[in-house]
């Protein structure tokens, strides 16, 4: 029998990495698009930790049935201020005091209630020794107001 002259089989090349498939490239950059998103979403997160925070406190104020009205005046205005210096600028808002307070305060609000309307209380009703005549329920909601306009500080 005489053998055929056949030759030996030829594989193809092997398979390499590069380049990457599309799929590669959709995978990485979704995980890419998570990595990026995750960040910014905590980081959002942790910059309105803050005002969630003053937000239980002035509830916390507001429904303690044991602190006086003059107690709850000091304790709002130590709030608000603790805010303005957490979403603030510390060199704009810490020597702060009076008229000037009250006009911080009002940045946002188009009927200036803290310097002509109900919280003109806040700026002077904590030192002093008689409780002020202030209608408590309307000033919480007022600094419910305020608190809802603070953004967190970028950073």
């Amino acid at each position: 029998m005489e053998s055929l002259p056949l030759k030996d089989i030829h594989l193809p090349p092997d398979v390499s990495v590069w380049p990457l498939a599309s799929g590669w490239w959709l995978l990485i950059g979704l995980i890419l698009f998570c990595i990026v998103s995750g960040f910014w979403i905590y980081r959002r997160l942790k910059r309105r930790a803050g005002l969630r925070a003053a937000n239980k406190l002035l509830l916390a104020i507001a429904n303690d049935s044991q602190q006086t009205d003059q107690q709850k005046l000091t304790a709002l205005s130590a709030l608000l201020r603790r805010v303005a210096l957490s979403t603030a600028p510390r060199d704009q808002v810490a020597s702060l005091n009076g008229a000037a307070w009250l006009a911080y305060l009002d940045k946002g609000f188009k009927d200036a209630p803290f310097s002509q309307g109900l919280g003109r209380c806040l700026a002077d009703a904590h030192y002093r020794a008689t409780p002020a005549e202030v209608d408590l329920p309307a000033l919480i909601k007022l600094c419910q107001r305020w608190l809802k306009q603070q953004q967190p500080q970028r950073g």
